[in-house]
């Protein structure tokens, strides 16, 4: 692993990650596009990260599959990765042992949650089973747990969402991951999922309200498991 990239929604995510491993803007990298680059070298491992930016009506941070899907085109065609890393919070389920701050890693494949065609083989395609990267020896020297990320374009759950995450066995809920997926698929990139839980979407609680009580908290989770698992990579790449 000499090259990892980044692919973070929002700002306040992301720049805890850009001040702990020194990263430098590049600026215009993208043209009029508001996705932002930002890059280092540490140890020996090339690190890219990329933002989807600001809303220009808004001022707030894009999120959703739609800008997860140009950033990771973009991360792919500029900085030629060899890994994709997607780090950001999400929604859990405490039936499956989930508590608010668990960081959790991809595992398995990646799925859709949203995307209903009940038509013969375009229905398995709309959940689309993206592979990631096996994080097993990760989750076990860092002691993160793992779970089938399940993506769609709502903070909210409906009642048909969650019959799709059961027959998916979705674990993590958030709203980017199989949009990165899905890209990194189509060049043959691996990603890894790293998520904190902010909510739990099986508390009875309305999930904005956990959301924003949680946020810090997952959010400072989710940092410190980057950092440590940028440095288990470059220990791994210490003993090839």
């Amino acid at each position: 692993m000499k090259k990892i990239c980044f692919i973070i929604a929002m700002q306040a995510e992301g720049q805890p990650l850009i001040e702990h491993f020194g990263m430098k803007q590049l600026p215009h990298c993208f043209g009029n596009l508001p996705m932002k680059a930002y890059q280092s070298q540490y140890k020996d491992i090339e690190i890219s990260l990329i933002l989807n930016g600001q809303d220009a009506q808004t001022g707030l941070d894009h999120i959703g599959c739609e800008a997860a899907t140009l950033a990771t085109h973009l991360a792919i065609t500029n900085f030629h990765p060899d890994l994709l890393i997607n780090a950001g919070t999400a929604g859990g389920f405490m039936k499956k042992g989930a508590r608010i701050g668990d960081v959790y890693l991809s595992h398995k494949y990646i799925v859709f949650h949203d995307r209903r065609v009940s038509i013969g083989a375009w229905q398995k395609m709309g959940f689309g089973y993206y592979p990631c990267f096996d994080s097993d020896t990760i989750a076990k020297v860092c002691g993160y747990k793992q779970g089938i990320c399940t993506t769609g374009s709502s903070l909210d759950l409906p009642e048909i969402d969650l019959q799709q995450m059961q027959k998916t066995e979705g674990e993590i809920k958030d709203m980017e991951a199989a949009a990165i997926a899905w890209v990194a698929d189509l060049y043959r990139a691996p990603v890894l999922c790293i998520k904190s839980i902010t909510d739990l979407v099986d508390s009875g609680r309305p999930t904005a309200e956990e959301f924003n009580e949680n946020i810090h908290l997952a959010a400072q989770k989710v940092k410190e498991a980057c950092f440590r698992i940028i440095d288990f990579f470059a220990s791994q790449n210490k003993q090839i």
